[in-house]
């Protein structure tokens, strides 16, 4: 247990640098109009997530080995952001842009989802 909490803190760690590095970078190139960096790093994390479930398998329940806990839980738990998601949704909701706060829902859930699937298949395609 012990192994896995150490795993989950030193992924989750560079999972956080990871989404500040790519979320600040993407934002510097395309604005911050619209949450563009929150969105790219829930995407590609997505993306990630789905790839690994693929190549090693989701976990079960009380089964979670330590390339999950690292990876998975740790290093994409760290990079994905569903509280920021939120924050930035309910700010662009607030400041009188519904539409803005619709599309930023839309562009996130629908995408995301199709990532995931995108990632499975890509991995049951490498493997």
């Amino acid at each position: 247990m012990a192994v896995s909490l150490l795993l989950v803190a030193a992924g989750g760690g560079l999972g956080g640098m990871l989404r500040v590095a790519v979320g600040n970078a993407v934002s510097r190139r395309l604005g911050v109009a619209f949450p563009w960096g929150t969105l790219a790093v829930n995407l590609s994390g997505s993306l990630m997530i789905g790839l690994l479930a693929g190549l090693l398998g989701p976990p079960l329940p009380g089964e979670v080995g330590s390339a999950w806990s690292l990876l998975a839980i740790g290093l994409l738990g760290g990079y994905t952001t569903v509280s920021t998601f939120s924050l930035q949704t309910l700010t662009l909701w607030q400041e009188g842009r519904p539409r803005m706060a619709l599309a930023n829902v839309l562009a996130t859930l629908v995408p995301g989802l199709c990532a995931v699937a995108a990632g499975a298949w890509l991995a049951g395609g490498l493997t």
